[in-house]
């Protein structure tokens, strides 16, 4: 599982660049043709694997409930976001991955609620939601990528 987190961190760094690289108003600016912006995608994807990993083992989430209202799958960029709530997603890249981290040490993933993604894809264990969280990561980079040359 070794393996898996540091692809998670490697991405993670990718978009901890992207933070620090590009202003505020760049972060929020949602271009002609997409329906969100660069900060709600880095924001979906710590979300996203909060709820594949976490809430589908049955354990608690490092994030509030407001901020999986606000990125979650389905969602839009609703309104510009603060410099605070950025530097909050950028501090939470890495915090929430280093407590998956030591929590797989751990080895607290003891039950995992089988969850068909939107690809058809069927996780059946937190090995799966994290190998499948990096391919949604990885296509989220890319989605990001195409956004920021339209910025």
């Amino acid at each position: 599982m070794q393996n898996t987190i540091t692809i998670t961190r490697v991405n993670r760094k990718t978009l901890e660049k992207l933070l620090d690289n590009y202003s505020l108003d760049e972060l929020n600016k949602v271009p002609e043709g997409f329906k969100n912006n660069l900060i709600w995608n880095i924001a979906h994807v710590v979300v996203t694997q909060q709820l594949l990993v976490y809430k589908l083992s049955g354990l608690p989430m490092m994030i509030s409930d407001e901020m999986v209202d606000l990125y979650r799958k389905g969602t839009k960029t609703e309104r510009p976001v603060t410099a605070e709530e950025v530097s909050e997603i950028k501090k939470l890249l890495f915090t929430t991955l280093d407590q998956t981290e030591k929590d797989v040490s751990d080895d607290i993933f003891t039950t995992y609620n089988h969850y068909e993604t939107s690809t058809g894809f069927v996780l059946k264990s937190v090995e799966d939601a994290m190998n499948f969280n990096n391919y949604h990561e990885g296509t989220h980079l890319g989605y990001i990528l195409a956004l920021r040359k339209a910025l």
